[in-house]
C-alpha cells in the first residue's frame, strides 16, 4: 500500500489504472479505524481492482464547540490496518491540500432541506461540511464506487442525493452498521466513553429494538412511540437529541399507511454523541 498525501501524487497514481481499465473504489473516512471502516475497505477490495481510502479529519463539518481538535488521530494503526484489509492506496492531506484558500474561501457543496433536519439541526453547517469535501474527493479521486457504512443514515441519503443531483459519476454502495457484541454501533468516538458509559451505551440499540417491534405489532402512533423512545433514552441515563421514524425514500416523518420506514436517533452520553438506526418494513 502506498500512502499518498498530495492531489497530484494520487491522480498520478490513479492515471494509469484508470487508462488500463481497472475499476476504483474509494472509502472516505476520518481515521481512527475500527472494524467497521475496515469492513468497508474489506468489500470494496471484492468490488473494485483498486481501493482508495482517505483519511482527512475535515474542520468544516466541525461546530465551534466540537472535537476538531480531539478527534482521535492514529495514522500508523489506520495504515497497518489498511494495509492488512487489501487497500492499494491510502490518500492523507492536510488542511492546505484540501482547502488551499482557507475553509472561509472554500466553495461549498449542500444539499438543500436534508441537511437541516435531525442532526443537521443539531450540527448546522455539518452535512454541508461533509457534502463539500466528499464531493471534492469524488474530484480528487474520480472513483467508479464509494463505500459507505449505514450508521449514519441521514448522511448516506444526502450524498446519494448529491451524487444525484449533481451527476456525479459513482456508484454509491452502502454497508450494514458493524455492531460489538451488545449491539453498540461502532465508532470511531466510541473511544470517549468512560467504562460506566459503556455499559450503558447499548440501551441505544435497545430501545432502537423495542421501538422496531411496537412498530411490527401494529403500534402506528409514531409520534407517541418517538416520545416513549426518548423517554427510554432518559430513564436508561442518556440525554436524548432525537428519535424519528420518518420514510426511508425522503427522511420525512413518517405516517400511517407507510411502509418503508427507518428510525433516526441520536443521543449523548456524557460528551459523547452517538447516533443509530433501525430499517423497518411495515406489512400490517
Amino acid at each position: 500500500m502506498q500512502t499518498l498525501h498530495t492531489i497530484a501524487e494520487l491522480r498520478s497514481a490513479l492515471s494509469a489504472h484508470r487508462k488500463s481499465g481497472k475499476k476504483i473504489a474509494l472509502v472516505p473516512t476520518m481515521g481512527n479505524l475500527h472494524r467497521g471502516h475496515i469492513k468497508l475497505v474489506e468489500i470494496a477490495a471484492t468490488e473494485a481492482d483498486i481501493v482508495v481510502a482517505s483519511i482527512f479529519v475535515n474542520p468544516l463539518q466541525f461546530g465551534p464547540n466540537e472535537d476538531l481538535d480531539s478527534y482521535p488521530r492514529t495514522l500508523l494503526e489506520d495504515q497497518s490496518k489498511l494495509q492488512a484489509a487489501g487497500c492499494d492506496y491510502l490518500f492523507a492531506p492536510n488542511n492546505n491540500e484540501i482547502y488551499p484558500e482557507g475553509r472561509d474561501q472554500q466553495t461549498l457543496v449542500e444539499v438543500p432541506m436534508l441537511s437541516d433536519l435531525y442532526c443537521g439541526t443539531t450540527r448546522p453547517g455539518h452535512f454541508c461540511g461533509v457534502t463539500t469535501v466528499v464531493c471534492k474527493l469524488f474530484n480528487i479521486c474520480q472513483p467508479d464506487l464509494a463505500i459507505f457504512g449505514e450508521k449514519d443514515y441521514q448522511q448516506l441519503r444526502i450524498i446519494r442525493k448529491m451524487v444525484s443531483d449533481l451527476c456525479i459519476p459513482v456508484e454509491i454502495r452502502s454497508v450494514a452498521t458493524v455492531r460489538a457484541e451488545d449491539g453498540l454501533a461502532l465508532s470511531s468516538r466510541n473511544g470517549y466513553l468512560s467504562d460506566d458509559e459503556r455499559a450503558v451505551a447499548p440501551a441505544l440499540q435497545h430501545t432502537l429494538r423495542q421501538t422496531c417491534l411496537a412498530i411490527n405489532q401494529g403500534n402506528h402512533d409514531f409520534r407517541d412511540l418517538e416520545a416513549q423512545a426518548e423517554n427510554q433514552l432518559s430513564a436508561a441515563g442518556l440525554t436524548p437529541d432525537y428519535v424519528r421514524i420518518v420514510r426511508r425514500s425522503d427522511l420525512l416523518p413518517a405516517q400511517r399507511g407507510d411502509k418503508s420506514l427507518v428510525i433516526l436517533t441520536a443521543a449523548y452520553l456524557g460528551v459523547t454523541r452517538l447516533i443509530d438506526n433501525c430499517e423497518i418494513d411495515c406489512n400490517s
